[in-house]
């Protein structure tokens, strides 16, 4: 049977002729760091002080004694790394053992019988992209970093949210392995559904030892505890089929259940009672995927089909969790995607500047329905065809295609992020002039190896992609759409100016909690154009926009950094769900959104719903009430605001919507019920009746439709036009019946309180509120429950309340 002995202890990090304790798995930024070496990059602008770390070369090491590599009874052992980050050599008592030139690889070297001082030089990051550039010729990008002639994490090189830390170092486990005749190489299931019958055909690896080449072998498999296949290795591949009729199906969140049947795999010397060489197990679903992408009279579709059921994806962009992901457990994956389930999500981009993620996130997301579209690691620049290059991606893409595969969480592969709209739009092709751009791997390489490797599974070519070189590849008729005019350019409102066929990036920018910018911020004095603002703001022109995006819709703040806090992260929570509102109001058509971004990387002003420190963000909670099954919303429409039902539930829903037509003062000039049927899955639109329609340009009157404690409202001038009273509320603080800490904060509103807002961190850095923006008319009372607050008197919590005020 194999043996493993993992490697975590033990090594060192040569610094300054001296050794430095090393954590593997880790990084060369967490070892100084943790040696007090460097100051936290994410603190003030300590990121500057660290960039020399990422210009030099670096060396780990430890002594691999003899007990670790003999064999004994085995007959090889190698030496297994699943991340080196990024061009390496390894050496072995002075001896060459291999060079590695990929973070996103997995690689093994035999050491048998072989010790002394294990060594890993890593050169700098820089020095070997600039070596590869050299070879292949310039190419161009979105920032002035070499990231695309390095198979590493484009993002750590900076991005217009990420700070510029570029890593080296084991940044996954590092193991021996012994092992004798032959061990599992790859394991494929290939896992199908028809007529209520799940079948696995289970593809196999192995690799034989010299002396182990003729001797016979068996593979035994089993699904479920209870259906096993046996088959004999033919050379060094055998298939298996398993049949399981009545297969409880894999269901994304929302639209059933997702059970999970384990697959074990033993493979066996002599014959099918002989000794059991290595095993391999892992747990799958049966469901089936489909992409229709069907011409239609609005152009060219784009929705996903699981197990038949045409799905409107609600869901998100992910970015790496840290810049340094060695850091990221298998709890927090759990916790941030927990979070990112409750927000009503049901699909996860994995966006492709950062990493093939650790197996704790697919398996989370494969427990809590998350489908998984997985961008291939290629964004925002030409990447060269030619080798050294060609050859890593090929090996990259297979490794990371099988080892994924067994989950059924994921549902799309994606060739690249936004280089096919780069090459017909950013000036790239006439800049080329012929050379190599990744056009070849997008269109030829990966779509092969998909169609080879795991043909279960659909493929894209890019985001944004038309489908063709016929349209525009970000034509938002045909295929996948960015949204980016709206948020560099245009106001939120004229999302609704367009009904894409899919929309795969969208969003707009915020500040983080206040408690992440006082960690972060340590001793500043805060204010928009502070120093340490203005370092963890990266986007182009990130503040003009915010502001901008403000001013459009509210009196400027001046010098009041609470109000300007706050009014950011209103206009973030409004524009996300402008567009969600309006593109889930035209489904089947639009088929479904991926906001721009669920997480962050590092405390940093972004577009993300939770920020660097954990911390959910208004907008997060206005995405539970757009993402939720069941939506109310008004749109605008030819002749006055439509109210458009949306259900997403499996089940009908008889709506019987309030109407009100609402003065300023919080009186009701009209009032009606609506009763609106809509299927399930389905949206139904109708007109708002003439006497509830507020005149186009008052600022005295606004709409709301209530339905079942759902809430939409809709204000026919902006904030800034509209003649809001002076907001009147009281606040009383109870104890809460949750006990554990929690309290339960009552607010009773006397006047219009729009888009109330309790942030529970000012009360303290653990503070959460179960709520974001809430809108009340008067006499309305509302409870909001807060946990971990240091401080919960009513004066401490009415200075954590914000609303919108008269101009």
């Amino acid at each position: 049977m194999k043996e493993t002995v993992e490697l975590a202890e033990g090594w060192s990090l040569e610094h300054e002729g001296r050794p430095l304790p090393a954590r593997v798995p880790g990084c060369v930024h967490t070892d100084l760091l943790a040696g007090g070496l460097i100051p936290d990059p994410f603190l003030g602008l300590n990121e500057r002080e660290v960039d020399w770390v990422g210009r030099r070369g670096w060396s780990y090491d430890r002594h691999l004694a003899a007990v670790e590599t003999r064999t004994g009874r085995h007959e090889r052992t190698d030496l297994v790394f699943d991340g080196l980050d990024t061009a390496a050599t390894i050496t072995l008592d002075g001896d060459e053992v291999g060079r590695t030139r990929n973070m996103h690889r997995r690689h093994r070297f035999d050491v048998t019988d072989r010790h002394g001082r294990l060594r890993v030089d890593f050169a700098s990051a820089y020095e070997e992209a600039e070596a590869v550039r050299a070879l292949t010729g310039d190419r161009p990008n979105v920032y002035p970093e070499p990231f695309q002639y390095i198979r590493k994490m484009a993002c750590g090189f900076g991005w217009d949210w990420g700070p510029t830390l570029v890593t080296a170092g084991m940044w996954r486990p590092v193991r021996l392995e012994r092992w004798s005749t032959a061990r599992l190489a790859d394991v494929r299931p290939l896992v199908t559904v028809a007529d209520g019958a799940g079948r696995v055909e289970v593809r196999v690896e192995v690799e034989r030892t010299t002396a182990g080449a003729d001797r016979p072998l068996t593979v035994s498999a089993t699904v479920g505890g209870g259906h096993r296949v046996r088959g004999a290795v033919d050379g060094t591949r055998a298939v298996l089929t398993l049949d399981v009729p009545g297969v409880c199906l894999w269901w994304p969140r929302g639209y059933g259940e997702q059970p999970l049947y384990d697959l074990e795999l033993e493979l066996l010397a002599d014959g099918p009672e002989g000794p059991v060489l290595d095993t391999w197990s892992r747990r799958i679903g049966f469901r089936t995927v489909e992409l229709d992408r069907s011409a239609d009279e609005h152009g060219t579709g784009f929705t996903l089909v699981v197990n038949g059921v045409r799905v409107f994806t609600r869901g998100v962009n992910w970015i790496p969790d840290d810049v340094f992901p060695s850091r990221i457990t298998p709890e927090r994956y759990r916790a941030r995607l927990r979070q990112t389930a409750e927000a009503g999500v049901d699909l996860v981009r994995v966006w492709g500047g950062g990493i093939y993620e650790d197996e704790a996130f697919y398996d989370a997301c494969d427990e809590l329905g998350l489908m998984v579209w997985q961008d291939f690691l290629f964004a925002c620049a030409a990447y060269p065809e030619e080798q050294p290059l060609r050859g890593e991606v090929e090996a990259e893409a297979r490794d990371n295609v099988v080892r994924l595969m067994p989950h059924p969480s994921l549902v799309l592969w994606n060739g690249n992020n936004e280089n096919l709209w780069g090459f017909r739009d950013w000036e790239w092709e006439p800049a080329l002039r012929g050379d190599s751009w990744g056009g070849g791997y997008y269109l030829d390489l990966l779509p092969r190896l998909v169609a080879e490797l795991d043909p279960t599974r659909p493929y894209t070519a890019g985001s944004p992609w038309s489908g063709s070189w016929d349209h525009h590849p970000n034509d938002p008729a045909h295929g996948t759409h960015h949204s980016w005019e709206v948020w560099n350019r245009r106001d939120y409102a004229e999302y609704r100016d367009s009904v894409p066929r899919f929309v795969s990036e969208f969003g707009w920018q915020a500040p983080p909690a206040m408690a992440t910018l006082r960690r972060a911020l340590p001793g500043e004095r805060l204010a928009p154009g502070s120093p340490g603002m203005l370092h963890h703001q990266k986007a182009e022109d990130g503040n003009g926009k915010l502001n901008r995006g403000v001013e459009r819709h509210f009196a400027p703040p001046g010098d009041d950094f609470d109000r300007w806090h706050y009014l950011t992260q209103v206009v973030q929570a409004r524009a996300v769900a402008a567009g969600i509102e309006h593109w889930r109001s035209h489904w089947p058509v639009c088929g479904g959104t991926i906001v721009w971004q669920i997480n962050d990387c590092w405390p940093v002003s972004s577009w993300a719903a939770i920020d660097g420190d954990g911390r959910p963000k208004p907008l997060y909670h206005e995405l539970r009430r757009v993402y939720a099954d069941r939506l109310l919303t008004l749109q605008p429409g030819a002749d006055g605001p439509d109210l458009a039902v949306i259900n997403q539930s499996a089940d009908a829903w008889d709506a019987r919507v309030t109407l009100r037509r609402v003065h300023a003062d919080g009186s009701v000039v009209a009032e009606r019920e609506l009763a609106m049927t809509a299927g399930a899955r389905e949206v139904r639109r109708g007109s708002v009746p003439r006497e509830l329609v507020p005149d186009a340009r008052s600022a005295k009157e606004f709409l709301v439709a209530d339905c079942e404690g759902l809430r939409t409202v809709y204000f026919p001038v902006t904030d800034k036009e509209f003649a809001y009273p002076e907001p009147g509320y009281d606040v009383v603080v109870e104890s809460s019946a949750a006990g554990g800490g929690s309290v339960e904060v009552v607010v009773t509103a006397h006047t219009l309180v729009r888009d109330l807002l309790l942030q529970a961190d000012r009360l303290g850095p653990e503070a959460t509120c179960d709520t974001g923006l809430r809108t009340l008319l008067p006499g309305e009372r509302i409870r909001l429950r807060v946990r971990g607050a240091a401080e919960t008197g009513a004066n401490a919590v009415r200075a954590a309340l914000f609303c919108v005020e008269p101009a």
